[in-house]
């Protein structure tokens, strides 16, 4: 590996995160160098549903959600589930957790998320034209399926919080309506939320991998080494890699789940922790699938990815070194086949990611209380994706001294 440059800024990650920020930093005239362990794409950014989820403001911390937090955690298999290998150490997240969905925090974090999104949106559009990237879009909306006017009914102050923040979309009451939008959904599905403006790439690790490689176009280059250790000089920071120790003017730090123990490091404790998603890709689609479906009753999505299908989600709050439950997956293809009447179940490769989350379910984007020269971009939760262009702009401002756009005060690091 080469020795880095003192000007040079490096960003650890090559997810969807570090690679779009490593773009934006490119594109204002730095040098920029991309460090990854295992390459570009090779973690949760090759795995998701593929959604750019805008409509997407509210967080998971919500007001009353710790009293029906036990019956779900409870449930090895239901959509929110913790894993006991791992309660003891994740209790300190839990509080910070309960804490946040006190009504004053969440309406600040929805506050801000909103904000987050505004910009992301406007930025993901320009960068789809900046890449040449639309023939990598789909623009065909998302629905979100009830079963019964009860369970429809409890999501309406959700759907007004959107409207709220400036989300379009339809209700619908019958399934004809469903019909009209997505045929051939089982009809016990009785009424439905659509957002017409939602977004999705066709395949989520080609996409990460298109920025990655208009990065390189340019000049940048991408090495793969493992991220050790940081170290804050008088001016610029010291990197600790396998390959050898590096120097640069700044460092941003985009290693998603991993980031906060690169972060202790330098003394940052953060309370980042992890999300274990699970999904199964279908090669082939079995099912004409013409919008985004999301079983809000049940914690999962059907995608479509390439020529195939996805179907995925749940949250399993089980870290980093716990193996797999591939059983979680199974569950969700066993409903996809029974609320989609004619979806077949074979041929599918099971997969698991790690979404790195803050308690608030809010990002960190800010410079290291321990050293302004380096720059964490980390713990997106489900929303990597969806936030990566605003988040890349976030950090070119931060990176240049300059005024972000929005109030980046709810996304410290140290706000906790």
């Amino acid at each position: 590996m080469a020795e880095a440059e003192h000007t040079e800024i490096l960003v650890i990650g090559a997810g969807i995160i570090g690679v779009t920020a490593a773009l934006a930093l490119q594109s204002e005239g730095h040098k920029v160098r991309l460090l990854d362990r295992a390459g570009v794409a090779a973690g949760t950014s090759v795995g998701n549903a593929g959604a750019f989820a805008y409509a997407d403001v509210e967080p998971l911390a919500t007001p009353g959600i710790i009293r029906k937090a036990p019956k779900w955690l409870l449930d090895p298999l239901g959509p929110l589930s913790l894993r006991p290998g791992y309660a003891l150490q994740l209790t300190p997240w839990l509080l910070k957790f309960w804490r946040a969905s006190r009504k004053d925090r969440y309406a600040a974090a929805v506050k801000a998320q909103s904000e987050l999104m505004h910009l992301a949106q406007a930025a993901q559009e320009r960068l789809i034209t900046e890449v040449s990237g639309e023939p990598l879009m789909r623009r065909e909306g998302q629905m979100q399926l009830y079963e019964g006017a009860a369970s429809y009914r409890a999501s309406l102050p959700s759907w007004e919080l959107r409207r709220q923040h400036g989300v379009t979309f339809e209700l619908f009451e019958t399934p004809d309506a469903i019909a009209e939008i997505q045929p051939g959904v089982a009809r016990r599905f009785t009424h439905a939320g659509y957002t017409p403006e939602w977004m999705n790439t066709v395949d989520p690790a080609l996409w990460t991998r298109h920025v990655a490689e208009a990065f390189v176009a340019r000049g940048g280059t991408i090495e793969i080494t493992e991220i050790r250790a940081l170290r804050p000089l008088g001016q610029g920071v010291e990197v600790e890699t396998a390959s050898g120790p590096l120097r640069a003017a700044k460092v941003v730090l985009a290693a998603g789940a991993w980031s906060h123990r690169i972060a202790r490091t330098l003394g940052d404790r953060i309370p980042l922790d992890t999300e274990r998603g699970y999904n199964t890709t279908f090669p082939t689609a079995s099912f004409d699938l013409r919008t985004h479906l999301t079983f809000s009753d049940h914690g999962f999505v059907i995608s479509r990815i390439g020529e195939g299908l996805r179907v995925g989600g749940a949250v399993e709050l089980g870290g980093l070194e716990l193996p797999p439950n591939y059983k979680r997956a199974e569950i969700l293809v066993d409903k996809a086949a029974t609320f989609l009447p004619g979806f077949e179940t074979t041929g599918g490769t099971q997969w698991m990611g790690f979404r790195p989350s803050m308690p608030d379910s809010l990002p960190v984007i800010s410079a290291s209380p321990t050293s302004r020269d380096v720059i964490y971009a980390f713990g997106h939760g489900h929303l990597g994706l969806t936030q990566s262009a605003g988040t890349a702009q976030l950090v070119a401002a931060l990176c240049a001294g300059r005024a972000p756009g929005i109030d980046l005060s709810p996304f410290r690091a140290d706000r906790f």
